[in-house]
């Protein structure tokens, strides 16, 4: 049990944290129509883009601090970064339920709080890289695939249930679902503070804190490769689109069929439910069968048809057809082009590449609520999904460009390298 309980309390804290997301992202258009009860005109008329900026602050400070918490777990220990996380996390989840009934302070001001509460959500969120690390510092090397596949599920896991548990508690309050997330994280707090053993003794850590914890200099490593350009650029522009529409959903639904939190749950939990099958069980058996190309290009083909189907559904009930194409259509894709990117390149440079791609991937979560939301705004609702698209349209058609010739062969074996990457990235 000792042994097992670190890893345990490890999984718990990343489920914790996606289903933090996942609880308060069908929520997040129901806190943002206080702003239209703004006097500035600007916050009132935006209130996509609001909802868009929430979703950006915390990927963005998620992106800022990773690094950082990493530099701080590698000097001082692992411990002490998770219990920090995990105690931040909940008191931004309690900041966050209590903002609504601060309106007496101004809408203006209650919009501040939202934002410092999801903000120092990102910034607690951001331990997944060490998280990860003390995974690494407790397992032997063979079983190391294993145990870092437990982020993976704990991923799938805690999107998937996220929001099926925030649309039910909704029917309590609006404040009961961000509560749940806030006694979450804070018994995971106290079992940790109990049970959580140090994995990295003193005589390991770093002397100092590393200076290098400039984030852009992943991103320059990675884009300057020829090797995986084609790879990055087809990623980019993919999860633009998804971020987009990942953000900005539950304000379309709202607008265009009147969903509510209850509603906009199950859509989330179905795409998590169908991501889960996909990345967890099908895509092994896939794989071997008809390649990775193939997969990307079949995975991109089925996600434009599915942004274009949502952008131009006319009944609430062709939206769970349309965002289901695009949800299979993700699963088959993410892992196909993570392997791809891992074959590309040498076993001694995988993890610097597949960092330097989820920085990217990071980035892509804070440009694509915003633009979505603008084009929201600005355009119409169909817009986001449409011109999102357009974009998994170009990046099919740079793809299929570089992929065309391996597609002429039969699929060759995955290596032991790439299956290991597709199961540590695929969820």
């Amino acid at each position: 049990m000792k042994r097992r309980s670190p890893l345990f309390f490890i999984f718990l804290t990343i489920f914790i944290d996606l289903l933090g997301i996942g609880i308060v992202l069908p929520l997040l258009p129901e806190y943002a129509k206080i702003v239209e009860r703004s006097s500035w005109p600007w916050l009132a008329d935006n209130r996509a883009l609001i909802v868009g900026a929430l979703t950006a602050s915390y990927a963005l400070m998620q992106f800022l601090f990773a690094p950082i918490l990493g530099a701080l777990g590698d000097r001082f220990g692992r411990r002490p970064v998770l219990l920090f996380s995990l105690f931040g996390a909940g008191l931004s989840y309690l900041v966050f339920a209590l903002a609504e009934n601060l309106t007496f302070l101004g809408v203006e001001t209650v919009v501040g709080i939202l934002f410092l509460a999801r903000i120092a959500a990102g910034i607690t969120g951001a331990s997944i890289s060490t998280a990860q690390a003390y995974i690494a510092d407790v397992t032997p090397p063979n079983e190391r695939a294993r145990g870092l596949g437990m982020i993976g599920a704990a991923f799938g896991l805690g999107f998937m249930l996220g929001p099926a548990i925030g649309g039910l508690l909704s029917n309590v309050s609006l404040q009961t679902p961000a509560l749940f997330a806030a006694a979450l994280s804070f018994a995971n707090f106290a079992f940790g503070f109990f049970r959580l053993p140090e994995s990295l003794p003193p005589e390991k850590r770093a002397q100092t804190v590393s200076r290098s914890l400039n984030p852009v200099s992943r991103l320059t490593a990675v884009a300057g490769d020829a090797r995986v350009q084609p790879f990055l650029l087809g990623s980019v522009l993919l999860n633009l689109a998804f971020a987009g529409l990942q953000s900005n959903f539950a304000v379309y639904s709202d607008v265009r069929f009147g969903f509510g939190p209850q509603q906009n749950a199950l859509v989330f939990a179905f795409i998590g439910l169908i991501a889960v099958i996909v990345q967890g069980f099908l895509i092994r058996k896939l794989v071997p069968r008809f390649g990775e190309a193939r997969l990307a290009l079949a995975g991109l083909t089925l996600m434009t048809i599915g942004f274009v189907a949502t952008g131009l559904v006319t009944a609430a009930w062709m939206l769970f057809p349309a965002v289901g194409l695009v949800a299979l259509g993700s699963g088959m894709v993410t892992p196909s082009l993570t392997s791809l990117v891992s074959q590309s390149v040498l076993a001694t440079e995988q993890g610097t590449t597949l960092g330097g791609v989820q920085a990217f991937t990071s980035l892509t979560m804070v440009v694509g609520p915003l633009l979505a939301g603008t084009l929201f705004d600005l355009i119409g609702p169909s817009a986001p999904y449409l011109i999102g698209a357009g974009l998994l349209a170009s990046a099919l058609a740079v793809l299929f460009g570089t992929l065309r010739n391996r597609m002429l062969t039969l699929p060759q074996p995955v290596t032991t390298n790439a299956t290991a990457e597709v199961g540590v990235h695929a969820d």
